[in-house]
């Protein structure tokens, strides 16, 4: 059997997209009982938008709290902290809005309030023991897709980098995607989310297949995923017209609404695949950068698909992604190539840095960053092409450089 040819679906019970399907929300919580602990970012109380969701939500007959007791980077013992007030609390569900680290908050709330412990308990892949506090997620922001995925990401001081924890039990059991939520968003948060969406959605397509072994438990990314084929494509030709228009033009409401579509796809595309190099050398070059998430994804996705042309199968797939951002050459070299150039024209229109330079980052760091990210077993495992120390400290090496080879420059 061909192992590109097989796939697993992940996802809430229900998704609702588009301007307005904020409405639904009481319907969605009242699913799960009337007591609501609402999790979101710390400046939301302060908006009009969402002081009518919760007068709409309290007029629908529902007791809800506001938690908003967020920090930044979402160090491990705030979140521990935030569990014991879950259980105190006791709700029948959990609303969660906010940008990426809000959602991952509350699917760790939930986790801590049905199964107690600590967050560092569940460090890893599938340590999750059953299903956590039911959670109806809403983003304020157009990237993560973090509403429809299986992962939250903590930072712990006894460790270098962000850990993970990942399970099918995280994830929410609704997501509401409204745009008028993106509204505000501050320029660069825009730029930075929107470009890790397209990383999501682009390193998801190309992603290797893995050999499955169906009688035993399932990682909690598969590999090339024949259900993420369907959506991700589509995602990468929303983010590659709309994003750039979306930074420019924040108010433009058709803008913000493509954009958050091809955010949600992008998490639907890397929830149940994974994603791959951008991301095993993202964690190491943020850590000693402290530059975003999604600035350092962006920076290194072209770098990363050029190395990746080595191979035929990945060429092809490169190619489909470099027709979807609008390339009209004739073969499959010449689209994989339009693909990176495109990407390259993205990051300077939208203000992503050309070079690791251009963030801080010394050129004798490299082969320390390759190291760890070769460390990334779950990232590396999953790369189109075998992911050796040589192969990332090549890509470093051309990130820091700001350079593409001749036939991938813009």
């Amino acid at each position: 059997m061909n192992p590109s040819m097989t796939g697993t679906l992940r996802m809430p019970a229900h998704v609702h997209f588009g301007y307005g399907t904020r409405a639904q929300l009481p319907r969605l919580l009242r699913l799960h009982g009337t007591r609501v602990l609402a999790v979101a970012d710390p400046f939301l109380p302060s908006t009009q938008l969402f002081r009518d969701v919760l007068a709409d939500l309290r007029a629908a007959g529902l007791d809800v709290t506001v938690y908003t007791d967020i920090t930044a980077e979402l160090p491990a013992s705030s979140l521990d902290a935030a569990g014991t007030v879950a259980r105190d609390l006791n709700p029948d569900v959990i609303l969660a809005v906010g940008g990426g680290s809000t959602l991952d908050a509350a699917k760790l709330i939930g986790l801590l309030a049905a199964h107690g412990g600590t967050v560092s308990d569940y460090y890893g892949e599938n340590a999750v023991p059953g299903p956590v506090l039911p959670i109806v997620a809403v983003p304020t922001t157009a990237g993560t897709g973090s509403e429809v995925t299986p992962v939250a990401v903590v930072s712990d001081p006894d460790r270098a980098l962000k850990v993970g924890i990942s399970s099918p039990f995280l994830i929410p059991q609704a997501a509401v995607v409204d745009p008028e939520f993106t509204f505000g968003a501050p320029t660069a948060v825009t730029a930075f989310s929107g470009i890790d969406a397209l990383v999501h959605l682009v390193e998801s397509f190309t992603a290797a297949p893995l050999h499955l072994d169906w009688a035993s438990a399932l990682p909690v990314f598969t590999g090339r995923n024949v259900f993420a084929e369907i959506v991700a494509l589509q995602g990468v030709a929303k983010l590659g017209t709309w994003l750039p228009v979306a930074v420019a033009d924040p108010e433009n409401r058709e803008a913000r609404e493509q954009v958050s579509l091809g955010a949600l796809l992008g998490g639907l595309s890397f929830g149940p695949t994974g994603t791959h190099l951008s991301h095993a050398l993202q964690y190491p070059i943020g850590a000693l950068s402290k530059t975003p998430h999604g600035l350092g994804t962006g920076l290194l996705l072209p770098y990363v698909l050029e190395a990746c042309l080595t191979d035929p199968d990945t060429v092809r797939r490169i190619a489909a992604v470099g027709t979807a951002l609008g390339s009209t050459s004739t073969t499959p070299a010449e689209c994989a190539y339009d693909a990176v150039s495109a990407i390259m024209a993205i990051n300077a229109a939208i203000g992503i840095p050309r070079s690791l330079r251009d963030i801080g980052i010394a050129e004798d760091e490299l082969p320390h960053i390759a190291r760890l990210g070769l460390a990334s077993q779950r990232l590396v495992a999953i790369a189109p092409v075998p992911a050796t120390a040589d192969l990332l400290l090549s890509i470093l090496t051309r990130a820091f450089r700001g350079a593409l080879g001749d036939r991938g420059q813009s």
